[in-house]
């Protein structure tokens, strides 16, 4: 069984920083893409950070210079460094992970999700 489980979240006051991992386990031969979205109250689901398996890296405006995205390929597992937050930051966070496996119906990719982890910003 494939899954993703992240963990890190918490509360944090304004300036903060967080450190969020995303560990992958099960029967995967390899992970390409992998990111970072988030959903903040009453807000949609937004891409916070993105990693290919090669390292090439993107974000949203509203985070460049304060989060970097990271993956260890090694431990399937990818990492998002946040500093500097804000409140403005204060959302449920999930990882998301493109798995190419051999799975019932034969080999290719598939996108799973994590049940998300949260992250409040607050003082």
């Amino acid at each position: 069984q494939v899954q993703l489980v992240e963990s890190g979240g918490g509360l944090v006051q304004p300036g903060g920083s967080l450190r969020l991992s995303c560990a992958a386990s099960g029967s995967i031969f390899s992970i390409n893409a992998m990111g970072w979205y988030r959903q903040g109250p009453g807000k949609q689901r937004e891409l916070v950070a993105g990693i290919t398996s090669g390292g090439n890296t993107n974000y949203a405006d509203s985070v460049k210079g304060r989060f970097t995205i990271s993956r260890d390929n090694a431990k399937n597992t990818a990492y998002l460094q946040m500093n500097s937050l804000k409140a403005e930051d204060t959302a449920v966070y999930y990882c998301k992970a493109d798995f190419y496996a051999r799975w019932p119906t034969g080999w290719g990719t598939r996108e799973y999700w994590g049940q998300g982890t949260q992250v409040t910003v607050s003082s």
